[in-house]
């Protein structure tokens, strides 16, 4: 018998009519421009190892647009790369977009997302972002630690004096005493100073640290092929990575939260020293028990172990590694730009004479140090620590309209601040390290903030999920970097140049750590 032409299309035909009833309407819905991807797997080939370049050469050849749209895998994807695209996700339609996507190294590494970084929007991040802002981060507590800042920039002074003094035109490790000096900053505000008694211990919070940096920047299938997450342990082993540095996280919070436990009996029973200052491991478990007697619980929050932990390798992770980073990448700009270094150096040690073996103490609030404040500006602006901001997601619940494009519910939404900060219609001679731009008077960007109102400059995000750490990472960066030119002067080793590509990552650091020639003043 013969099948009918008819029949023989009937397939197509019922696809179509699916097709129609399910969504075909959003044919008509406006959407923002997109690359030719691949079959399957859509454009994560042309993502790379460094995103946020290859994300501004795909925007560039594309005509630049403020969104693209992208297809990662079975995730559909939107790309920021403008002034005008970030303040719609970030101000305009901040509700929309205030989620996290659950990427699945990160659900390993928070204890199933109970911290605050990349904790869905709701309740619980309100919660944990509360504690976090009153009790380390605000800017009552970042005046507060200023003394203990001093301490640490002292030690961090005598370090490279020490390494310095070793042989004439000695090399000395810039990247190592810094990490060491904003690691120290970090677990004093946090759980007491100890760091620096403690050297096997530094050095675990920093292979921890640029652990957690590989594999929240890496790739694991399940998150853009969440049918074939059972594949991530035969091709990329991120997960099992990520179980295996969670395991040593929790060791060593447990160790550092048994500690405080500790202290505390000792404090209850009269035998530890009542005139110790509380750090953010004492405050949360004071909340802890005071949850566990019927008081101050907050409805619908109980403040548990798995998420004191996720809150402060929060703070240890992050509080490091952006501090670091910047200036890391802040001595790199200079030493590559004498003038530059010259004019903060002079500007520094007019605004803060007296002894040559002490840090620049009034630097980071005096208002005779403009110049220091723009340096820092333009060091985030051409290096800002996360330079994919950490990805946001559009409402499981509800579409957005983004510029005049439809966006669906539960794409994925990445702002490229790297490429923001480099866009020649939002900056003038964008590639170049001039933080005159951001001096009175210069008439270009010296209105321009770090907090989150000028969408051309946000190293630190915007909106609901702009950094709580913003202000305690800026006293810390300023301090450091003021007395480091104060006290130093710096030089390229031979052969003279300095090689400024980055590092992979989530974060991304110089790809070669910075060592350089310093010849103490005075």
């Amino acid at each position: 018998m013969e099948l009918s032409p008819l029949l023989l299309l009937l397939p197509f035909l019922l696809v179509g009519f699916f097709y129609l009833a399910a969504g075909g309407n959003t044919r008509r819905r406006r959407r923002a421009p997109a690359p030719r991807g691949l079959p399957i797997i859509g454009n994560l080939h042309q993502v790379g190892a460094l995103p946020h370049r290859a994300l501004r050469a795909l925007a560039a050849a594309n005509g630049a647009p403020h969104l693209l749209r992208l297809r990662l895998g079975q995730v559909p994807a939107l790309v920021a790369s403008s002034p005008a695209a970030a303040a719609a996700i970030m101000r305009e339609h901040d509700h929309v977009f205030a989620s996290r996507p659950g990427f699945s190294t990160a659900e390993i590494l928070t204890y199933g997302f109970k911290d605050l970084v990349f904790a869905p929007y709701g309740e619980h991040w309100r919660h944990v972002r509360r504690l976090s802002s009153e009790h380390v981060l605000s800017a009552a507590r970042s005046h507060r630690y200023g003394p203990m800042r001093e301490q640490e920039v002292a030690l961090l002074v005598k370090a490279i004096r020490s390494e310095a003094a070793a042989a004439d035109g000695a090399v000395v490790d810039v990247s190592k005493a810094l990490y060491a000096f904003t690691n120290a900053v970090i677990c004093g505000a946090v759980s007491g100073r100890f760091s620096r008694e403690d050297e096997g211990r530094s050095e675990l919070f920093r292979d921890l640290i640029e652990e957690n940096a590989t594999l929240l920047g890496g790739f694991c299938f399940g998150d853009y092929f969440p049918a074939l997450a059972w594949a991530d342990a035969l091709l990329s082993g991120f997960a099992a990575r990520a179980r295996r540095n969670l395991r040593r996280w929790d060791d060593l919070l447990e160790k550092v939260i048994a500690e405080h436990e500790g202290k505390r009996r000792g404090r209850d029973d009269g035998s530890g020293k009542d005139d110790v200052e509380e750090d953010f491991v004492d405050v949360l478990l004071a909340l802890q028990e005071e949850q566990q007697h019927g008081q101050g619980q907050a409805e619908g929050f109980h403040l548990t172990r798995d998420i004191i932990k996720s809150l402060l390798q929060d703070m240890f992770a992050a509080g490091t590694d952006t501090s670091f980073i910047t200036l890391e990448w802040a001595m790199s700009e200079l030493v590559k730009n004498p003038a530059a270094m010259r004019k903060l150096q002079d500007e520094v040690r007019q605004a803060t004479p007296g002894a040559a073996d002490k840090p620049a103490r009034g630097a980071t609030t005096s208002t005779a140090t403009p110049y220091l404040k723009a340096v820092v500006k333009e060091t985030l602006r051409l290096h800002p620590p996360v330079p994919l901001l950490v990805p946001r997601e559009c409402a499981r619940d509800e579409d957005a309209t983004v510029l005049g494009y439809h966006v669906d519910r539960g794409t994925r939404v990445f702002v490229n601040a790297w490429a923001i900060h480099r866009r020649p219609d939002a900056w003038s001679e964008p590639e170049d390290f001039r933080p005159e731009r951001f001096l009175p008077g210069s008439g270009e960007a010296e209105a321009v903030d770090l907090r989150g109102g000028h969408f051309q400059l946000v190293p630190f995000g915007a909106g609901r999920r702009v950094c709580p750490g913003m202000q305690f990472a800026l006293a810390t960066v300023e301090l450091a970097l003021a007395s480091m030119v104060r006290l130093f002067d710096w030089e390229i080793p031979p052969p003279g140049e300095l090689d400024m590509s980055d590092e992979p990552g989530f974060t991304v650091r110089r790809r070669i750590p910075l060592r350089l020639v310093a010849k103490p003043v005075g």
